[in-house]
């Protein structure tokens, strides 16, 4: 399947590849969001069909957009979320634009790792949007979450292995998000906690049931039941997230480190690795029997393949395999 360099749903603000950023704050009235800008200290600069700051944007805005990397990186694709003036959370626009690149990501043999990053400074995902929460009914509201729920499932569901990069605040549905992917890096200075308890509601896309399988049920029920915030080194220690680094003065330590992570996974043979991923998911879900049957058949779908052969081959040869994914 073709798989356009970068697909988005609508005109989009380009974020580089490898191009390094450092934040700038524009602090607004006391009591709103302070307004974000975006300095490159290399590569081209980011460019967007209105102006970043306005506090009203276009029903035509990109949030969400699909960066096919390249070079030796291909085959790694990354969701952007680049909701500039709303710290990433999750609005209706938002979470469509999501599901749309999430969809197109579940049917392309061609991506071997996606990582979910921000290109807004300091902030992965602030969570619900609750300013458009505040205008839905009750019925409204419910569905509104329900189409929450489905999009973490659909991210959960994709065949290969998903990384988030927390380089900032990753809060109620933003840690609902991280905990959707496969393998989470943090920085030191990120800020990650469900805290839907001190809005008088419970996780609702997924984290009452995921967190408890990252971190251990006794440990998820203090989090939640408290609403308290962790760092990237408590996270760590937890087992919330797989590596926490330093942040660096640009601000996407996570990031960097996720890539590195993206990376060694790149090597290995992409059916192999989504067979693995679907037997450890699924044989999680059942008992022990279940589970050995479940690798079982993802086992016996590896054997046929060229991948298989050639990693014979290689290890016979002395040499690295050159894997195509069939």
């Amino acid at each position: 399947m073709t798989f356009l360099r970068r697909l988005a749903v609508w005109p989009c603000l380009r974020l580089p590849v490898r191009g390094l950023y450092s934040p700038t704050l524009d602090v607004a009235a006391a009591g709103t969001v302070p307004r974000v800008s975006l300095t490159r200290s290399k590569g081209q600069l980011c460019t967007h069909s209105r102006k970043l700051h306005s506090e009203s944007p276009s029903s035509e805005a990109t949030e969400v957009e699909l960066n096919k990397l390249d070079g030796g990186d291909i085959g790694i694709v990354e969701v952007v979320m680049c909701r500039q003036w709303a710290r990433n959370s999750l609005g209706k626009v938002f979470v469509h634009q999501m599901q749309e690149l999430v969809s197109t990501l579940h049917h392309d043999s061609a991506v071997r790792v996606v990582l979910f990053r921000s290109a807004v400074p300091g902030v992965f995902c602030a969570g619900a949007d609750l300013k458009e929460r505040a205008q839905m009914t009750n019925a409204e509201g419910e569905r509104f979450v329900h189409g929450l729920r489905s999009l973490m499932t659909a991210i959960a569901m994709l065949p290969m292995p998903t990384i988030a990069a927390v380089d900032g605040f990753a809060l109620g549905g933003g840690l609902e998000l991280a905990l959707a992917c496969d393998l989470r890096t943090a920085a030191f200075s990120a800020q990650m906690g469900l805290i839907e308890t001190t809005r008088g509601l419970l996780p609702g896309a997924g984290g009452s049931q995921r967190l408890p399988r990252a971190v251990g049920f006794s440990v998820a029920k203090e989090l939640i039941f408290t609403g308290q915030r962790l760092g990237g080194e408590r996270a760590l220690q937890l087992g919330l997230v797989n590596r926490a680094v330093e942040q660096n003065h640009d601000g996407d330590a996570a990031y960097k480190e996720a890539l590195g992570l993206a990376r060694e996974i790149l090597p290995q043979g992409p059916i192999a690795v989504r067979m693995a991923k679907e037997a450890m998911n699924r044989g999680i879900e059942v008992d022990i029997a279940s589970g050995m049957a479940i690798e079982g058949m993802c086992y016996a779908r590896v054997i046929p393949t060229r991948d298989r052969q050639e990693g014979m081959a290689a290890f016979i040869e002395k040499r690295p395999p050159q894997f195509t994914g069939e």
